[in-house]
């Protein structure tokens, strides 16, 4: 499923513990990235599933949950 495996990857890049990585955790204000977390996260993820997250995009991006919408989105 696509949440465990975006869960995971944020959890190791911003190296957090896995169970503070909810789909409602903001990954600024609660998981403490910065913008240059995001940019390799945003990097990451493109790799991951072969998608292309559009430059508009990344602004309302801010929890997890929003994420990983994104990516089941754009998989369809």
């Amino acid at each position: 499923m696509v949440f465990e495996a975006v869960a995971k990857m944020i959890a190791d890049q911003l190296k957090v513990d896995p169970s503070q990585v909810t789909r409602d955790a903001k990954l600024v204000e609660d998981l403490g990235a910065d913008s240059a977390n995001v940019m390799v996260l945003i990097m990451d993820l493109e790799d991951q599933y072969g998608i292309q997250v559009d430059d508009s995009a990344i602004a309302s991006l801010k929890t997890v949950g929003d994420v990983v919408g994104y990516i089941e989105q754009k998989q369809q």
